[in-house]
């Protein structure tokens, strides 16, 4: 990384491949000090902030979901190797030829069209949380978001709710994902701005040629999906597969089969790809439900197209 990056290379992270990044091996969860919400908006406090970050593990050692700081961390390779921000990047390169209503920094023109988030209620068989004051709506009267239900059942400080929270807790307050301040800034890995339409053609074009597109050759495709980390995830405690940027099909991130491969979101969305079977899939939505890989919305959708191409 510090090749291309060479202030990253503080505090023991010369040595860092950029493989690790893409497999959540680096131990950069989150900043070593606070951020505001302000700062969090703005790409060159964070990735400073992250350079002159201690790694919470020593790099390559185990893994863990780098839920927020991942697109950061990536992000900055790639501005610093194309010259452009990822979010200019992901238009000129992927939505463009594509024809993707897709955006990591929302036009102020599309804002109209954006869904609020719906915050999520306890998972069943949990007591209802009661949102902190100055959360959910305000008045302490709102579910609680999936950061004070991880808390709640993993304890303060869990790894888990700190790297969702990240950078530097700045992110813990769920409302923010409803401010078109949020929307506006790139902060990949966690406000791309899509439909359902367009993250399944993002991935079938992964798979296959899309209107005359292919976003990624067979062989580097089999690269990036070639499993790179095994057992517990440090920070979501179980096993999850991560390839070199992708989610693999497992029994705690089910997707359509044995080869494909995909990412979850933050209260139920994925999109998802099976190289095998020629077949993209793409679900988004704005109710929000406990879970970081998927629910029974996911599991009944998939079961399906699962049905239909086998």
């Amino acid at each position: 990384v510090a090749t291309y990056w060479p202030e990253f290379a503080a505090k023991g992270k010369g040595d860092i491949p950029v493989s690790w990044l893409l497999c959540h091996k680096a131990g950069l969860v989150d900043t070593e000090g606070a951020l505001t919400y302000e700062q969090m908006l703005d790409w060159d406090t964070v990735v400073a902030a992250l350079a002159d970050s201690t790694p919470l593990w020593e790099p390559g050692t185990q893994h863990g979901y780098h839920a927020v700081t991942y697109g950061r961390l990536v992000g900055e390779v790639v501005r610093r190797v194309s010259g452009m921000s990822l979010g200019e990047f992901f238009a000129s390169e992927i939505a463009a030829p594509l024809g993707l209503e897709f955006w990591i920094g929302l036009p102020t023109s599309e804002q109209a069209r954006v869904s609020q988030l719906i915050p999520m209620a306890p998972p069943e068989g949990l007591p209802m949380m009661m949102a902190e004051e100055g959360t959910g709506g305000g008045d302490g009267s709102a579910p609680a978001g999936l950061i004070e239900m991880l808390d709640m059942l993993l304890g303060p400080g869990n790894l888990a709710g700190r790297a969702l929270a990240a950078p530097g807790g700045a992110a813990r307050d769920q409302d923010i994902w409803n401010d078109p301040r949020t929307w506006s800034a790139q902060i990949p890995a966690a406000n791309g701005v899509t439909n359902a339409a367009g993250l399944a053609r993002m991935y079938a074009a992964l798979v296959g040629e899309v209107d005359g597109t292919r976003l990624l050759d067979e062989h580097t495709l089999n690269a990036a999906i070639e499993p790179q980390v095994e057992g517990p995830d440090a920070v979501l405690v179980f096993p999850l597969p991560f390839a070199l940027g992708f989610m693999r099909h497992s029994p705690v991130s089910s997707m359509l089969g044995n080869r494909s491969f995909g990412h979850y979101g933050a209260g139920g969305s994925v999109g998802l790809a099976d190289p095998d079977r020629g077949v993209a899939f793409g679900y988004v939505m704005n109710q929000m439900h406990f879970g970081l890989a998927g629910d029974p919305r996911t599991a009944g959708l998939l079961a399906a197209v699962d049905a239909c191409v086998a």
